[in-house]
């Protein structure tokens, strides 16, 4: 198994071990360039995983707002995806296998 997010062609993450959650494949947080992510004071909730948090990608000047995703504490249902990371697939490439 093997999954990567790309923004054209500059890598945010790259990894052998992930988690696939209702469609959207979840990073680990060690497989992550943390370097292209600004934490944002957005957050959404979910009923069974809880508060999400959102980072903002930006690439070589692209900043794409909200783009990336987590869950900081989530309910006992999703402690599998703990800190790891998801991207909305239409502003992130996303590949998994």
């Amino acid at each position: 198994m093997h999954a990567v997010a790309k923004v054209d062609d500059t890598i945010i993450a790259d990894t052998d071990s992930y988690e696939i959650v209702e469609g959207n494949v979840y990073f680990p947080p060690s497989s992550v360039n943390e370097s292209y992510l600004k934490p944002t004071s957005t957050t959404s909730s979910c009923p069974w995983k809880g508060k999400a948090s959102y980072y903002t990608i930006s690439v070589e000047g692209k900043e794409l707002k909200d783009a990336a995703w987590y869950y900081p504490e989530p309910k006992d249902k999703a402690k599998n995806i703990e800190g790891f990371v998801a991207f909305y697939k239409s502003k992130v490439n996303v590949t998994s296998e």
